[in-house]
């Protein structure tokens, strides 16, 4: 652990006191730093529109339909002010095939600024329907809309994450992820357990996509009498569940189980069976982040081991097997693997002390990381930072020769893609 990284980790019991030290020190690293804006192949995807802003969401969906042709974008007014805002944003298709022609589609109510709306192709087709959160008569809900023939059908939960055959979706309290995790919910309405640090309540949903038919899966007390720690016992623990992600097949699910206990939070990546049963503990030193399904049966992960602190490590699911990855990189980012080849992988860094966030692809099997090469590089201005930072957030293209991100180095939210080793995006035109 870097200097650094000590220093937060304490600063951490004292947010308010850190938010004011943490600026001055960017600050001051800022003004003595090699100014970079951009570097990479880059192009830009949404409209040059200062205007408004445009962005996809996670990392974990791709904004792109099975033909490669249309991506799906969102577009608002302001992702500075708040990180759950209140108000509309509009969901966007784009066609790369005539100009990046822009056509929207839809409206959402319930939109963050690290996760959209969940909008996203549904399977198994990915091409003809699309999913998003919304809210309809005064629930939070989500909606199937057809591209084809523009018709929508409305399902009784928001989403979280859906199997790939488009059947099944995961839900959590996105109410109550907005009280607790700033920039992952939904502030439209309120939270019904505010207040309560444990609830004997659902905190997973399972529903039927095809039905509608929705199922009470796992409670909190569920994850907190699975191998219970004295810090889950703690009197004012508060507990919540964050980042549910199917495996490829469907048949299981990860999710992060946290609790705090004061300023201290701690981080367990839970693994279960899509009907609740076979609940096991992948990861428990504390410190879990971004994860990725790099198959049915293994998980990447930043997270925090014990023996070697920091980093991304390559874990099999119901045991504790597990490789350390890439020892030089030991600050957060968002891994995923490429769709055609399935040992690489993309990963994009937080801004260094020059506000300079990248790109990079690794291979699992170079464990060394001598050749990780750098795709991009992208300026974070101050004004997108903390809870309404812009994160890259790297997605693939279906074929593994793009890249799509979010940026904000041109001074306003925008959708961006930088080509891989495997293809060079051919539009010089658009080369930012």
């Amino acid at each position: 652990m870097s200097l650094e990284q000590k220093i937060n980790y304490q600063l951490n019991k004292y947010p308010a006191v850190k938010k004011y030290i943490k600026r001055a020190y960017q600050l001051a690293c800022y003004a003595v730093s090699k100014k970079i804006k951009s570097e990479g192949h880059i192009i830009r995807i949404s409209p040059d529109d200062p205007i408004h802003e445009y962005f996809f969401g996670y990392y974990d969906k791709s904004p792109w339909d099975a033909t490669m042709r249309y991506m799906i974008c969102m577009r608002a007014k302001d992702t500075w002010s708040a990180p759950d805002p209140l108000g509309t944003a509009d969901i966007l298709l784009i066609d790369t095939k005539e100009g990046n022609k822009v056509k929207q589609i839809a409206t959402t109510h319930t939109w963050n600024v690290q996760q959209g709306c969940m909008a996203q192709w549904l399977g198994p087709d990915f091409k003809s329907r699309i999913l998003y959160n919304d809210m309809r008569d005064g629930k939070y809900c989500s909606v199937v809309f057809n591209v084809e023939i523009q018709e929508e059908r409305v399902l009784p939960i928001p989403c979280y994450t859906v199997s790939s055959d488009g059947k099944t979706a995961l839900s959590l309290d996105f109410s109550r992820l907005h009280s607790l995790r700033l920039g992952y919910g939904y502030a439209e309405l309120p939270e019904v357990t505010k207040g309560v640090a444990l609830p004997n309540t659902t905190a997973v949903w399972k529903m039927d996509i095809e039905t509608g038919e929705v199922t009470e899966l796992l409670k909190y007390t569920d994850f907190v009498n699975l191998l219970p720690r004295l810090e889950m016992q703690e009197e004012g623990s508060v507990h919540k569940v964050n980042h549910l992600m199917f495996s490829p097949n469907g048949k299981r699910f990860m999710v992060l189980y946290r609790w705090f206990c004061g300023q201290r939070k701690y981080t367990r990546l839970v693994t279960c069976n899509v009907d609740g049963s076979n609940m096991y503990v992948l990861s428990d030193d504390d410190m879990v982040s971004h994860c990725y399904w790099k198959n049915d049966n293994e998980i990447i992960a930043f997270e925090r081991k014990k023996e070697f602190g920091p980093g991304y490590y390559l874990m099999k699911d119901k045991t504790q097997e597990w490789q350390h990855l890439w020892g030089q990189l030991s600050n957060d980012g968002h891994p995923s693997y490429c769709p055609t080849d399935n040992n690489l992988v993309v990963i994009d860094s937080y801004p260094n002390r020059a506000r300079v966030a990248d790109l990079k692809l690794l291979r699992d099997t170079d464990p060394e990381g001598k050749d990780m090469k750098v795709i991009a590089k992208v300026f974070a201005p101050f004004k997108y930072d903390n809870e309404t930072r812009c994160d890259l957030h790297p997605r693939w293209r279906q074929d593994g020769k793009a890249i799509c991100f979010d940026g904000v180095f041109e001074g306003h939210r925008g959708l961006y893609v930088v080509g891989t080793e495997k293809g060079n995006e051919k539009q010089d035109k658009k080369h930012i």
